[in-house]
């Protein structure tokens, strides 16, 4: 049997989360699966030598290091340009596949060979891998489309709910290539970049299948990450707001009347950027407090 999937681990972290992640991937059940760990010029060494040492002895893995730093987006890009395989994820370097992950994906990619995403079940475990429940989280699972079982999302339903709150896990998600390789990242985001993917791949009539069970995806929250950085200081929802403005642009050209009202209104970035105001104020940040404010009250 061949490459069943392709796991493309773009890395700039933390050594003993990188070396968590690349473990968890050797002791999958199914062995028909390809990694590369794409190196975005961590300045430790340390880690790209053990990365290169561990391909050395795995032919399914390969080790690469950019030429220059190309930043999150960029990185998500050159991880496309690498995909061999139909399907594929792009994982976090400090998130941890359990045993079952690609043995399950393979069973849900045989029975819904059409589907353009896969969100498989996931947990949430902190910066130590202890399994925690955090507000945003719960919050997510409310916001997922009503069902229970396998089930198939699509067009205007799906992308209304995604606007209203995004609830999947992108390091999580199984990317069918061919739709991947049709786009790319935008590099001016680095937080919402995953969001406008997928709403450009659902707004193009894709399917997103859904299965929350088993769970076969441990995904790591702790404050190092990207969007908890830039929360308090409003950068976050600068991308946010025109996120939802070009949203909204294409949901009145689709004629989705509802995806368009939710882009407009966006209540829970809202109110997620009401939250975030205290953070600002404690940082100290004139230009963060007016851009939150702006976001939660503006137009």
């Amino acid at each position: 049997m061949g490459v069943i999937l392709d796991i493309m681990l773009p890395f700039y972290g933390r050594f003993d989360h990188l070396k968590a992640a690349v473990e968890s991937i050797q002791a999958q059940t199914d062995p028909n699966w390809r990694l590369v760990i794409i190196d975005d010029q961590y300045p430790d060494p340390e880690p790209g030598e053990w990365a290169a040492a561990i391909a050395a002895e795995d032919s399914r893995i390969e080790y690469r290091r950019n030429e220059k730093n190309l930043r999150i987006s960029g990185n998500f890009n050159e991880s496309i340009r690498l995909m061999n395989a139909e399907h594929a994820i792009i994982m976090g370097c400090d998130d941890v596949l359990l045993p079952e992950y690609v043995t399950h994906v393979r069973t849900l990619i045989a029975a819904h060979p059409e589907a353009a995403l896969i969100q498989p079940g996931v947990s949430i475990i902190d910066a130590d891998g202890t399994a925690v429940s955090p507000l945003a989280d719960r919050i997510k699972y409310r916001l997922r489309p009503a069902g229970t079982g396998t089930r198939v999302a699509s067009g205007e339903e799906l992308v209304t709910g995604l606007l209203r709150g995004n609830w999947l896990y992108f390091p999580s998600l199984v990317w069918r290539v061919d739709e991947l390789k049709k786009r790319s990242f935008r590099t001016d985001y680095e937080v919402v970049e995953d969001l406008v993917m997928i709403l450009e791949i659902l707004e193009a009539g894709g399917t997103l299948l859904i299965d929350e069970d088993p769970i076969v995806f441990h995904y790591r929250r702790h404050a190092t990450s990207v969007s908890s950085k830039r929360g308090p200081d409003g950068k976050k929802f600068v991308e946010e707001r025109e996120l939802f403005h070009d949203a909204a642009i294409r949901a009145e050209a689709l004629g989705w009347k509802r995806a368009r009202r939710t882009a407009k209104i966006r209540f829970t970035s809202r109110a997620n950027a009401l939250t975030e105001l205290p953070g600002a104020i404690r940082f100290g940040s004139r230009d963060a407090v007016r851009s939150l404010l702006r976001h939660v009250f503006g137009g």
